[in-house]
């Protein structure tokens, strides 16, 4: 493509002359516009908040842009401004994927998570209390793989070593968790989700506070095994494992910081690592389950 005419379009965009772009590609022949060309129209009609019509032009080019950043963000834009919100998120986690800690990006995010957080009057069920004695009836101990999460009893110098191994400061509300009931599998393991797809994810169990289980934070089939074996993204910790071998539950740190309070997600790795927020806390999540 001639150069002048990518600066041309450059100035036009500097200049917010959107309809200037919109003309010009449009007066070139469907076949001969590249990426470049596709990638600009696209983004006047983003500015012009002719939405619909960006994504299919940005749909057009989804192959090429697979690895580009921006196609990403610029379809995620569109996405959101539709309010078709999980395919904005989806496409904004895959621009943070591939250009981690553009501020743009993160703002999106974060406001795709105020505009789909449930409402307190919402929530159903009762939060857990970790202080109440009846607590322990949120785990199932007579499940047959119950044994292999079941961590030793912590100690604030086994939780401060399991942090500095994982580089995270693990959420409050799961420490005390872990201290009454250190890991396990709960009787209740399906979070519901909206999904076209699927009504919920399903879990196996908690991972524990230590090493000594396989099924630990830091055991041999721990958070690092699962990651660095698995290929998960490294945004944070693995807490549960799921039915699916190809599918795991995490503490997501990429908007809180390393010492942040987590989200959590759900990653499934036979989906292209497919990434579904499930709670704004490790709390809520536990309440989450039915």
């Amino acid at each position: 493509m001639n150069e002048e005419f990518l600066e041309q379009l450059e100035e036009w965009h500097e200049e917010d002359e959107f309809e200037e772009i919109v003309d010009a590609i449009t007066e070139i022949p469907e076949e001969e516009r590249d990426y470049a060309l596709i990638s600009h129209l696209g983004r006047a009609l983003n500015n012009l908040e002719r939405y619909e019509e960006a994504v299919e032009q940005f749909l057009s080019i989804q192959e090429e842009g697979k690895d580009d950043p921006l196609w990403h963000y610029r379809i995620g834009l569109a996405y959101y401004y539709l309010d078709r919100y999980e395919d904005a998120r989806r496409a904004f986690e895959v621009a943070d994927h591939l250009e981690p800690g553009d501020e743009d990006t993160l703002e999106f995010l974060e406001w795709i998570r105020n505009k789909t957080a449930p409402k307190p009057a919402e929530k159903s069920g009762a939060a857990v209390s970790y202080t109440d004695p009846d607590v322990l009836n949120f785990w199932d101990d007579s499940a047959p793989e119950a044994d292999k999460y079941v961590s030793a009893p912590l100690t604030d110098e086994l939780i401060e070593s399991v942090e500095e191994a994982l580089v995270f400061k693990l959420p409050a509300s799961y420490i005390q968790a872990m201290k009454v009931h250190n890991g396990g599998i709960p009787r209740n393991r399906k979070f519901p989700i909206e999904d076209g797809a699927q009504d919920f994810i399903e879990i196996s169990g908690i991972l524990g506070i230590g090493r000594d289980k396989k099924k630990s934070l830091c055991g041999s089939l721990g958070s690092r095994f699962m990651i660095e074996n698995g290929g998960y993204p490294e945004v944070g910790v693995v807490i549960c494992d799921c039915p699916s071998p190809s599918e795991v539950v995490m503490l997501d740190y990429r908007s809180s910081g390393n010492d942040g309070e987590p989200e959590v997600i759900h990653v499934d790795k036979a989906n292209d690592y497919k990434i579904t927020r499930l709670a704004a806390n490790f709390e809520a999540f536990i309440s989450g389950l039915e």
